[in-house]
């Protein structure tokens, strides 16, 4: 190991990155990434984690370059502003709360509520709800609007499907990876050994409830989208 790698190797043990879950809820197939526990919690291998990471970072930076769109999928509450932050840093499109149904597999659907978030905005702006509406009428279309822009927030960019996601905890957001698997888009994912390897192309084995080893990881992986948009 060169002694960039060693660093590289510090700076996510410093993080918690290496703390997998208790052994009873792990999955078959993290086994080989583990190397042990440390009482009932299990220990996650960094050496490959470190690998792992390096593919990712390959993998969005080739995206970038051919101008793909990723979109960054995390609602866990202790992780949610990282998953957004992330997103914003690279102009990506996120999920940083509840996953929206359809938001893959019905997206015609999703895209007419984006444009009609898009359409009430403009006529909000620019005063044409007021000369249209009735004061009633104006009151039930800005509730309209408000509950749009919960529900579609970090996705109102997004003009087409994804070509990829960016998921913290694949088992937390089995629904996104469902979909994404449904629609045969590629998969880059942070998590611990509760989730299958399996439901990710690029999986990095990793903490997914550390906020540090989470934020660690996203910058190493929006870094390299940074550098593919500017190759």
């Amino acid at each position: 190991m060169t002694t960039a790698q060693t660093a590289e190797l510090k700076r996510l043990f410093d993080t918690g990155a290496h703390f997998a879950q208790v052994k009873s809820r792990r999955h078959p197939s993290m086994k080989p990434y583990l190397v042990g526990a440390k009482g009932r919690q299990e220990i996650i291998d960094l050496s490959k984690t470190l690998e792992q990471i390096e593919t990712a970072k390959t993998v969005m930076a080739a995206l970038a370059k051919e101008g793909k769109t990723v979109l960054l999928v995390g609602g866990k509450v202790e992780i949610a502003a990282l998953v957004k932050k992330a997103a914003e840093s690279i102009g990506a499109p996120y999920v940083a709360a509840r996953w929206l149904g359809g938001t893959i597999s019905n997206w015609s659907e999703i895209k007419k509520r984006v444009d009609r978030l898009a359409d009430l905005t403009e006529k909000a702006a620019t005063g044409t709800l007021a000369k249209q509406h009735t004061k009633l009428e104006v009151l039930k279309l800005e509730r309209e609007k408000k509950k749009l822009e919960e529900r579609l927030d970090g996705i109102t960019m997004m003009v087409k499907k994804p070509d990829a996601l960016l998921v913290v905890d694949t088992k937390h957001e089995k629904h996104a990876v469902k979909e994404a698997h449904d629609a045969g888009i590629p998969i880059i994912a942070i998590m611990s050994s509760d989730c299958d390897l399996h439901e990710t192309s690029y999986p990095i084995v990793a903490n997914d409830t550390s906020r540090e080893a989470v934020r660690l990881i996203l910058s190493e992986l929006t870094a390299a989208f940074q550098k593919g948009q500017t190759a």
